[in-house]
């Protein structure tokens, strides 16, 4: 499960800065795979939640054979189809996946009864709450970018004078989603006025600090407005890297820990404590996801739907942020997979229709309808065979 979110859900994360050409594929994959076991072991959660998002009910966990059977369907379930999305270059939610392939196994353990459709209803809006936000932040960002640096005599002169406030920015959407969107955020438990007071000042500092050091070390040429915005997006692939091993190792080792919690104790509870071992276990095998993986995904999300550059790269990296931040202090569930692909769509569209390849589009929205179903009947299918076998 650990690899498949490194093949698939790392890499459409990365996929924008490889798109843009601010990193390379290798690159990228050094970076994912240092930030991604970093922010699994140190900021990932020590406590899961057994049953992800609360959609399928703690209750028919009572019994431990069934519990330990139908978590280790869930994880083969939800790997499977990640398998088969990445096999087909396409970008899904691990999230959605693992959701699903409990939904799967609450069905076959104890009936509709126990499914949440609030809760799962609330996951299918975020289909289009996350592309949607992303897609109109994305579009705005690079409008503005046009607006105030690209179309100007000197867009160099002008990225420079103006970089304090896209890396400000920048950095303060990053600041608050490290305090507000990882474990060791959550476990700091500040304020929102403090985490806003803090993140202002952070920015403001890195703001300056940004526009010397890039009057220092980039020279003025054709692309140097462009050589600008490449620095600030590995910026933020480096935080994207780092809050993907802290968020989304719970997906992995969320169902493990409950099978280790088990074996261990011969119960379980609706949340369970994570060994440090296991966090490590999870970090790792997303690092070899999208090292042995992860181009298949980054080639779709970065090259297919539409050309990328660097302005249109940081475009997309920040709307995908500030989506997925706005939407956790608003208490919706959203997707990163959803919001980088609403981003990359939001520039293509502010160059025009014609700039957007809406075939892959399509491929991938029907991919992200097909999530939770498939994965649910994959699950329910695992469950019976182990029934049966086991």
């Amino acid at each position: 499960m650990s690899w498949n979110i490194g093949a698939n859900d790392v890499a459409n994360s990365m996929a924008s800065a490889v798109g843009a050409k601010a990193i390379t594929i290798r690159q990228a994959i050094f970076i994912a795979g240092i930030l991604n076991i970093t922010g699994a072991v140190f900021i990932g959660s020590h406590v899961t939640n057994t049953i992800r998002k609360g959609i399928v009910s703690t209750d028919i966990l009572a019994d431990p054979h069934i519990a330990l059977i139908g978590a280790l369907s869930a994880l083969l379930a939800a790997s499977l189809w990640l398998s088969f999305a990445t096999w087909k270059s396409l970008p899904v939610s691990t999230t959605h996946s693992i959701v699903g392939a409990m939904i799967g196994f609450g069905i076959m353990a104890g009936g509709f009864s126990v499914i949440n459709f609030g809760k799962l209803g609330a996951v299918v809006i975020s289909w289009i709450i996350s592309p949607v936000f992303s897609l109109v932040i994305a579009y705005l960002m690079f409008k503005l970018i046009i607006k105030t640096i690209l179309s100007r005599i000197d867009p160099f002169a002008m990225a420079l004078k103006l970089s304090p406030f896209f890396t400000g920015i920048t950095f303060f959407i990053v600041v608050l989603s490290f305090l507000f969107k990882t474990p060791l955020g959550e476990k700091l438990s500040i304020e929102t006025p403090a985490a806003i007071a803090i993140a202002f000042i952070l920015a403001f500092f890195f703001g300056i600090a940004g526009k010397k050091l890039f009057s220092c070390f980039i020279k003025k040429s054709e692309d140097g407005a462009e050589n600008v915005f490449k620095y600030i997006q590995i910026g933020t692939s480096c935080y994207v890297a780092l809050a993907q091993g802290a968020n989304d190792v719970a997906n992995a080792v969320g169902p493990l820990a409950l099978i280790y919690f088990l074996v261990k104790t011969g119960s379980v509870g609706a949340k369970v404590p994570v060994p440090v071992f296991l966090l490590l276990f999870g970090g790792l095998g997303i690092a070899c996801g999208i090292g042995m993986a992860g181009h298949r995904v980054m080639d779709t999300v970065g090259k297919k739907i539409t050309r990328l550059n660097n302005t249109r790269g940081f475009s997309v990296d920040f709307a995908a942020a500030t989506t997925v931040l706005i939407a956790t202090k608003l208490g919706l569930p959203v997707s990163t997979t959803h919001a980088a692909v609403g981003g990359v769509l939001g520039v293509g569209l502010a160059r025009g229709l014609e700039a957007v390849n809406f075939g892959i589009i399509i491929k991938i929205i029907i991919y992200w309808v097909l999530t939770v179903p498939a994965a649910a009947i994959t699950s329910m299918i695992i469950f019976k065979i182990f029934q049966l076998v086991l």
